[in-house]
C-alpha cells in the first residue's frame, strides 16, 4: 500500500501502481471526468502513470493554469500530425504551450502557409480528436530516437544534447513526437481549436540558423470557449496601444532612427509629463530628492556594479573613444550612478535615510524579434529611486514605498492586483552575486513586509535580480490580462561592491542596505498598459485635453474664447474646435480622440451665457453654466485621483 497527500492535506491509502485518474474517481467520479493533468512531488505526469511510492499529489483541471498547459501541450501534437498529414515531408521541431495557447515551429521545406490555409489544419485537428485516441509515453533509445529522425536535423540536435535513458516519446494515434511529457488523457477532450498566425522564427533563436514556420494556435475544451476566447481578441485588436498611439497621436517610431526607439509627439509628451509630474508630487511629499546622471557611463561603472559580466555580451556594444582603452556604455540601469552620487558625501546614520528619485532613460539591446510597440523597446525612461538605509529603517521605508506604488495604481484604475516576492532560485547559485546570508535577511525582509501590509502575494524562486530580491506587483487589466508592473528590491550587494558606507552612532563605518524601487516600471511600458487597459480613455486629470468647445458656426466663436478663458482660469485643459465642419463630424471626431466632454455652443447657449455639454460615448447632461460644469470636472478628477 501507498499514501498519498491531496492539496487539502488529506492522506489517502491506495495499492502501489494506483493512477492519478484512480485517486480522482475514488474523490467522485464528476470530478474525475474533468481531470486533465497532475503533478506528483512537483513533477508533472500523466494522469494514467502508475504510482509506486508515498508522496504528493496534485490533479488538475482546465481552470487550472498547469491544466491548460497539459490542454494546450497535447493540442500541440494534434497540431503536428495534421501538418505532417497536410504537408508532406515537413520536418517538425519544438511545439510547447504558452501563456494563451502553443506553438509549433516547422521547416515547410517547399510548402508554404497563409491564412488561407487555417481552416484545413484546423478540420483536421478536429478530425484526430474525435478518434479519441490516448496519449502514451514510452522510454526510446538515444540510438532509436537518433534513426527514427535520421532525416530531421532539428531533433537530431536535440537528441544528441541528451542522456542515453532520459529521452522519451509520446505516441497518439498514428503520430509519434519527442517528449517529455505532460499530456491531457486522450484527444477527444479538445473540441475547438484556432490557428491565430504565423510568423518567422530562427531555429532556436539564432539569427544564424534556420529562418523556421511558427505557427501559432489555441484551443479549447467547449466550442462556446473559443467564441468567447475570439471576442476577446476582437476587443483587445481595438485596444492594442500600437492602434491607439497611432490615432491618439501619442507616438510613433521612425526607421531612420532605429528600431526599438520610440518618439513621443507633443500629446504623448504631455501625457508623460502629467505621468511624471503626479509622482514627483507624491515623491516630494515621501521625502525625496531628485538626481539627474548622464546617458553613458564608463565600462569600469558596470564592471563594479556587476551588471557588465550579467548582460554586457547582450547589450550594445561599448562607445570607443579617441583616448587608448577608454570605453563607455549606453547606461542600462541608473542604479551605478545612484550609488555614485551616494558616495560623493560622507553620511552619519542620522542624514538615513536618503532616497533618490530620477525619470532616468536607459539603453538595452533587444534582439529585433522581440521588439513590440511601446512594451518591448531598446530605449525607455524608468521612474528610478534608490534608497540607502540603516538595516534598522529598512521595514519602514519598504512598507512606504508599498504605500506609494498603492497610490499610483488607486489613482490609474488598477484596482485588481497581485503581489509576487521573487527569490533565488536554490539549485542555480551562479545566477547571482553576494553573500548567501545577505540574500537570506533581504527575502525574509520583504515577505515580512508584504505579510504586514496585507498583500496577497505568493513566493517564487528563480525570479529576483541577480543582485537581490524584489517585490514584483502583478496587475489584470480590464481584459483580464496579466502584466508586471511596478517592482521593489533589497540590495545588500551593490552598497558591498561600491564600498557605501555611513558612520553608526558607534563611530564605525557601517553599510547602508539599498532599496530599489519603480512603481512605473518603464514610462513606455506604462503607457502601453495604460492604453491598453482604459481603451485610451485615461482618467480625466490625465487626459492631454480634458474638454472639446464645438462652435456651431463662425458667429459663436467669440463666445467659445470666452468659455475657453473660464475654463483655463480653473486648470481645465481645453481647446476650441471652431472649423467650418458640420456639428456631427466634430462630434464623431470628437469622439475617436476620447475627449471626455464636449461643449457645444450656439444661439441659446450665447444668449444665456451657458453651454450644452456632452460626455464622451454619448451622454447628454444639458445646458448648464461654466461654473457648475467646473464643478463636475472637480468631481470626476477627485473620483480617481487619490490623495497621498
Amino acid at each position: 500500500m501507498i499514501h498519498i497527500t491531496l492539496p487539502d492535506g488529506s492522506v489517502k491509502e491506495f495499492q502501489q501502481n494506483v493512477t492519478p485518474m484512480d485517486v480522482a474517481k475514488s474523490i467522485s467520479e464528476g470530478f474525475a471526468r474533468n481531470v486533465i493533468s497532475a503533478s506528483f512531488n512537483g513533477t508533472t505526469i500523466e494522469t494514467a502513470t502508475p504510482l509506486t511510492t508515498d508522496g504528493s499529489l496534485v490533479l488538475y483541471t482546465w481552470n487550472n493554469d498547469e491544466g491548460k498547459k497539459a490542454f494546450w501541450h497535447s493540442s500541440a501534437h494534434v497540431m503536428a500530425q495534421a501538418i505532417e498529414e497536410l504537408y508532406p515531408g515537413v520536418k517538425l521541431t519544438i511545439g510547447p504551450a504558452i501563456e494563451n495557447g502553443f506553438y509549433y515551429d516547422v521547416d515547410f521545406g517547399d510548402h508554404s502557409i497563409s491564412d488561407k490555409d487555417f481552416k484545413a489544419i484546423e478540420d483536421k485537428m478536429i478530425e484526430i480528436s474525435r478518434g479519441k485516441h490516448d496519449f502514451k509515453m514510452r522510454s526510446v533509445s538515444k540510438a532509436e530516437a537518433l534513426s527514427i529522425y535520421k532525416g530531421n536535423e532539428f531533433k537530431t540536435e536535440l537528441i544528441e544534447n541528451l542522456e542515453d535513458g532520459t529521452i522519451t516519446f509520446c505516441d497518439h494515434a498514428t503520430f509519434t513526437d519527442l517528449c517529455r511529457g505532460g499530456h491531457i488523457p486522450n484527444t477527444d477532450i479538445i473540441k475547438a481549436a484556432k490557428i491565430l498566425s504565423v510568423a518567422g522564427a530562427y531555429w532556436r533563436g539564432d539569427e544564424k540558423n534556420k529562418q523556421l514556420t511558427r505557427v501559432y494556435a489555441i484551443s479549447f475544451p467547449k466550442q462556446k470557449d473559443l467564441t468567447e476566447y475570439l471576442n476577446f481578441l476582437e476587443e483587445a485588436k481595438k485596444r492594442d496601444h500600437r492602434k491607439l498611439g497611432k490615432e491618439l497621436e501619442l507616438f510613433t517610431f521612425s526607421k531612420k532612427v532605429g528600431q526599438g526607439l520610440p518618439l513621443w509627439l507633443p500629446k504623448g509628451a504631455a501625457l508623460r509629463e502629467r505621468l511624471e509630474n503626479f509622482l514627483k508630487k507624491a515623491q516630494k511629499k515621501a521625502g525625496y530628492e531628485m538626481v539627474v546622471t548622464p546617458h553613458i557611463g564608463q565600462k569600469e561603472l558596470y564592471i563594479t556594479s556587476g551588471h557588465y559580466a550579467k548582460y554586457g555580451a547582450d547589450s550594445f556594444q561599448p562607445i570607443r573613444t579617441p583616448k587608448e582603452d577608454e570605453e563607455f556604455l549606453l547606461k542600462p540601469m541608473n542604479c551605478p550612478h545612484h550609488c555614485e552620487i551616494y558616495n560623493s558625501s560622507q553620511w552619519s546614520y542620522k542624514d538615513l535615510p536618503k532616497r533618490y528619485a530620477e525619470f532616468g532613460t536607459v539603453y538595452r539591446y533587444e534582439q529585433s524579434g522581440e521588439l513590440h510597440g511601446l512594451t518591448r523597446v531598446r530605449g525607455f525612461t524608468q521612474d528610478d529611486a534608490h534608497l540607502f538605509c540603516t538595516p534598522d529603517q529598512l521595514d519602514k521605508e519598504f512598507k512606504d514605498v508599498i504605500d506609494l506604488v498603492l497610490y499610483v495604481f488607486g489613482s490609474l484604475g488598477f484596482e485588481n492586483f497581485t503581489a509576487q516576492v521573487s527569490v533565488r532560485d536554490p539549485e542555480n547559485p551562479d545566477k547571482y552575486i553576494g553573500d548567501v546570508k545577505n540574500w537570506e535577511k533581504a527575502e525574509q525582509a520583504i515577505i515580512n513586509a508584504a505579510t504586514d501590509k496585507g498583500l496577497n502575494f505568493v513566493i517564487v524562486e528563480g525570479e529576483a535580480a541577480f543582485y537581490g530580491p524584489k517585490l514584483d506587483f502583478m496587475v489584470k487589466d480590464a481584459l483580464g490580462r496579466r502584466w508586471q508592473l511596478g517592482t521593489i528590491q533589497v540590495d545588500y550587494n551593490l552598497p558591498e561592491r561600491f564600498d557605501l558606507t555611513y558612520k553608526g552612532s558607534d563611530n564605525e563605518l557601517h553599510r547602508p542596505v539599498m532599496i530599489h524601487r519603480a512603481p512605473f516600471g518603464s514610462m513606455e511600458r506604462f503607457v502601453a498598459l495604460l492604453l491598453e487597459h482604459t481603451g485610451g480613455n485615461f482618467p480625466i486629470w490625465l487626459m492631454p485635453k480634458q474638454v472639446v468647445i464645438l462652435s456651431l458656426s463662425e458667429k459663436y466663436e467669440k463666445y467659445s474664447e470666452k468659455v475657453l478663458n473660464l475654463l483655463e482660469n480653473d486648470e481645465i485643459r481645453a481647446l476650441v474646435d471652431n472649423r467650418n465642419e458640420t456639428i456631427g463630424k466634430k462630434i464623431r471626431e470628437a469622439e475617436m480622440q476620447k475627449y471626455p466632454f464636449m461643449l457645444i455652443i450656439g444661439e441659446q447657449e450665447q444668449e444665456q451665457n451657458k453651454i450644452t455639454v456632452r460626455k464622451h460615448g454619448g451622454e447628454d447632461l444639458g445646458m448648464i453654466s461654466i461654473e457648475a460644469f467646473s464643478k463636475i470636472i472637480e468631481t470626476e478628477i477627485s473620483k480617481t485621483l487619490k490623495q497621498f
